[in-house]
């Protein structure tokens, strides 16, 4: 999980919050919703970083205060989020992210950059993300899920396959292989990437220190 720097909203967006009776569910031009909230979110779910794409069937929009509790906010752009489908249709054991959050609060937004969720949560080696932070280690594992097996070892792949070209002789630059992961590149992020910089973070303040 990563802060999110939200960008303008859709033309469309604004207009339709203009209009007698606005809702989320009358405004007609979702697909342009998507391919805003995928970008600025570099490809990637807003919560696990799992790959998403700007088509109803690979993701969903998310709002961060559920729109039954806060119909104020449902049109908020500020509120709006890309997730992935989360094991939609699965017992909730294996759902995650939005789809298991259901309308459950947060006790942080990753959209918040006056709050950057990044300095709270730690990845470990096994794959697990954790956070020293009791409200937000109960939001990670009992409201978002991010613990469920198949994410950790995902996570834990991620972070094995780039270890392992640490370690076939050629030398790297922690500080530019950073760059390739945190985002300072254009583009789509590679899924999972945090664990990545989190490692390469704790690499470089080891080297500092």
């Amino acid at each position: 999980m990563r802060t999110i720097q939200k960008n303008g909203e859709p033309n469309s967006l604004t207009e339709h919050r203009k209009q007698a009776h606005a809702s989320y569910d009358n405004y007609t031009d979702k697909d342009a919703l998507r391919q805003s909230l995928v970008a600025e979110q570099r490809g990637l779910c807003c919560y696990c970083q799992s790959r998403i794409k700007p088509e109803p069937q690979k993701m969903k929009i998310e709002h961060w205060q559920c729109q039954a509790n806060n119909p104020e906010r449902q049109l908020d752009y500020r509120n709006l989020l890309g997730a992935c489908l989360g094991g939609h249709g699965n017992s909730k054991q294996e759902q995650h992210c939005d789809t298991r959050k259901g309308n459950a609060d947060l006790c942080f937004c990753p959209a918040d950059p006056a709050h950057p969720i990044e300095p709270q949560i730690r990845f470990l080696g096994d794959g697990r993300i954790s956070s020293d932070d009791e409200g937000i280690k109960s939001a990670l594992d009992d409201v978002l899920n991010l613990n469920w097996s198949r994410l950790v070892s995902n996570r834990k792949a991620v972070l094995q396959a780039f270890q392992e070209r640490l370690q076939t002789g050629k030398r790297l630059d922690p500080a530019r292989e950073l760059a390739k992961w945190d985002g300072s590149q254009h583009g789509d992020m590679e899924p999972f990437s945090q664990v990545v910089v989190y490692y390469l973070n704790k690499k470089l303040g080891r080297a500092t220190a």
